[in-house]
Parts: C-alpha cells; structure tokens; sequence
C-alpha cells in the first residue's frame, strides 16, 4: 500500500537520526504499532484503560503492534476490530507518530506508533472481548468529550493527545520523536464524567 508523501517510514530503522530520536537502547526492543483515535459526531473520543507493569494506569486508543508484513494502516484496522469488535470503520490520515517505552509479556520495549484518524458512531463495544481484554491490561473504555480530554489529569497515551486532537484541523500529521514516560502511576482515580 502506497502512502502519502508526509507519512514517516514504518519503522524506527528506517528513520533513524531523525532530531527528536535517542539513540536505539539495546535494552529494549523495536516495536511497530498502530492504533486508531475514533471519534463520533460530537468529536468524543474513544479510549481504553491499560494497566502496564512499567509505566502504570493510562488511557490511550484501541491498537497494537504489527504482525510480519501488516503496514501500520492494515495493522490499525485489525487492532481494531480484535479490540472493539468494529468492522465498519476504515483509517483516515495519519493524526501522528511517537515513540515510548513500556514493558510488554516482561520485556522492555521502544515502541513506535502510528496513530490515524477515523470517525463512527458512538457505541458499545462487540461481544465477547473480556479475555482479550484481560490478556492486554485493558481495565476499562469510555468515551471522552474533548473538554474532559482536555482537563483530565489522567494519564493519556501520547501525554499530548487533547492538543493533537484539537489542532487536527490545522495541522498535517505531527511527528513527536520519542516522548519519555512520566512517573509511573498506581493510583485509581476517579473518571471524568
């Protein structure tokens, strides 16, 4: 699949140098991922609730790492559909990439992402998702109107995701580099909404 010409390589070899880039950490491993920020009509937006052993509680969008061969488009429509159970919905253009770091099964990994676009309905997830769900450190989803996105003090995966969404209208894709993860949060609190 041909890609538009502002879209960043696939992976994280392919562009290395880039300025906002730490060099590789042979501690971890190079991940390719992908995942979708899903809005409705009022611009909401729809994300899950991930527990991870590194970095803590967070909020980011349905998505995952890319089989052999996947483009990080066909890989974020699988994703997809394995997490909510949509099949209706098609990538839009790309909202951003970013790298972080997290551990995955107990192994660090740097991860880089390519998060797209894309508008449906709002609605519940499809059936029989709880042991998916389970096995990814998924707690909890919702949807997020863009005023609780944007005054949580959650923590949201990219940290910057309100602003991203905000600005989607009068920027291309932004590329953010590697973003280092905040303190790691334990705490359970309390839901906007």
């Amino acid at each position: 699949m041909t890609h538009p010409p502002t879209e960043p390589p696939a992976t994280p070899e392919a562009d290395a140098g880039h300025p906002h880039r730490p060099d590789p950490d042979p501690a971890r491993t190079p991940r390719r991922a992908a995942r979708i920020a899903v809005l409705d009509p009022t611009g909401a937006i729809f994300l899950f609730r991930y527990d991870n052993e590194e970095v803590g509680v967070h909020w980011s969008m349905p998505g995952g790492g890319l089989d052999p061969g996947e483009s990080p488009r066909e890989g974020a429509l699988r994703e997809l559909r394995e997490e909510t159970g949509w099949s209706d919905l098609t990538p839009g253009r790309l909202l951003c990439t970013w790298e972080h770091d997290y551990t995955r099964v107990g192994v660090p990994v740097r991860q880089h992402e390519h998060i797209y676009l894309a508008n449906g309905p709002r609605r519940d997830l499809g059936p029989g998702l709880a042991a998916a769900h389970a096995e990814d450190g998924i707690l909890a989803w919702r949807w997020w109107t863009p005023a609780e996105l944007g005054a949580t003090t959650e923590a949201l995966w990219p940290p910057t995701l309100a602003t991203l969404l905000a600005e989607r209208a009068h920027t291309g894709p932004v590329h953010l580099g590697y973003v280092p993860n905040s303190p790691r949060t334990d705490t359970d609190t309390t839901e906007p909404g």
